[in-house]
């Protein structure tokens, strides 16, 4: 089961109430965590976040080596990303292979995401601070360049590991950390004082550091949620296709895959109807686990995933109870009997069948 439960729990409701803080084992400091923040602000006060430090275009040139291929970590709708090194006491551009090692995203003039996006990122992201959201640690606007720097992901994304060929398959114990780790950041998000929908989640947006803790990246598409009397949120369709509530499931294969035939392209006709039974569950399980992994586990995150898919928002779970459920998920193969929690997860009434085509 790849990311059964990454890519479902952003089919969770953000309710207009405030919720509970989420449960963490190991709880954040203050200074950790922030979340508080008015909107809208105008662009100047946007970029004149104290949290962030406005670099020249020249000194992100240097920091990675003139944007040399060989510093090339990826690319993305919005542009290239370098790795590069900065100075950890002044964050001027550092000696490659010494110092703060950074991730730059260069905008890239006929990409998909323009100015707008990259001030939505400069936005969330100079103002959210939590351990699940990747940290900015600044940004270039000068001219027509516009770049982000970010803190460096050793592992990459997600989506690398559950697709390449050449990479590890991932455990099960870590796939239920890192869906933890995501299920933190959006309860984050959810609960926050001004509410964020996130609206860009899938496995690529997830970044794993050398540890594999998980953590939220990209907020261009990122907007409000409903606060005080504001109760209405803009139903336009943003984000990548086939990663839009309720259609959020993925178990080891991509959600919209063209290649295959009939049903299967789209993974949420495929994979419903085995998520109601208990005995087919495992036929949408990861071949790369090879049986490694606990069955009740699986079933229950099945249970979850179903009712994450709701037709009917209402009757979705909130993130906060996502990720208390999560949380609970035994994450080794010898497990206890299921405690009452588990029972009542998996005697709830199931979600109606019809199928929701993007």
């Amino acid at each position: 089961m790849v990311n059964l439960f990454g890519e479902t729990v952003n089919g969770a409701t953000v309710h207009p109430k405030r919720l509970p803080p989420p449960p963490l084992s190991l709880p954040p400091t203050k200074k950790d965590i922030t979340g508080s923040f008015p909107s809208p602000r105008s662009e100047i006060e946007i970029l004149s976040s104290p949290h962030l430090k406005s670099f020249s275009f020249n000194e992100l040139k240097n920091a990675t080596r003139h944007f040399r291929t060989d510093s090339l970590l990826g690319e993305g709708g919005f542009g290239f990303v370098y790795k590069g090194w900065l100075d950890k006491e002044t964050l001027a551009a550092g000696r490659p292979g010494s110092g703060l090692v950074v991730a730059v995203k260069k905008l890239k003039p006929e990409g998909f995401q323009g100015h707008k996006e990259w001030l939505s990122e400069v936005n969330y992201l100079g103002q959210l601070r939590h351990p699940n959201l990747v940290k900015l640690v600044g940004f270039c606007l000068e001219g027509e360049n516009r770049l982000l720097v970010y803190e460096y992901m050793p592992r990459g994304s997600l989506e690398n590991h559950l697709f390449k060929r050449s990479s590890q398959p991932l455990s099960w114990a870590v796939r239920i950390k890192v869906a933890v780790d995501a299920a933190r950041g959006l309860s984050f998000l959810h609960a926050s004082e001004s509410q964020v929908i996130y609206r860009d989640f899938k496995a690529s947006n997830i970044l794993l550091d050398s540890d594999f803790n998980a953590k939220l990246s990209d907020f261009g598409l990122a907007k409000a949620g409903p606060t005080g009397d504001m109760t209405h949120v803009s139903t336009q369709v943003m984000g990548t296709q086939g990663y839009a509530a309720p259609e959020y499931v993925s178990t080891g294969r991509r959600v919209i895959d063209k290649k295959r035939v009939g049903a299967e392209q789209k993974l949420l006709d495929w994979v419903k109807p085995q998520l109601h039974d208990k005995r087919k569950v495992f036929r949408i399980m990861d071949t790369k686990l090879e049986g490694q992994y606990p069955r009740r586990a699986a079933y229950l995150a099945a249970s979850l995933a179903l009712q994450c898919v709701h037709t009917e928002a209402r009757f979705r779970p909130s993130m906060a109870e996502v990720l208390a459920i999560l949380e609970k998920l035994p994450s080794s193969k010898f497990t206890a009997p299921p405690s009452p929690e588990e029972r009542q997860i998996v005697s709830r009434p199931s979600p109606n069948t019809h199928t929701t085509h993007l």
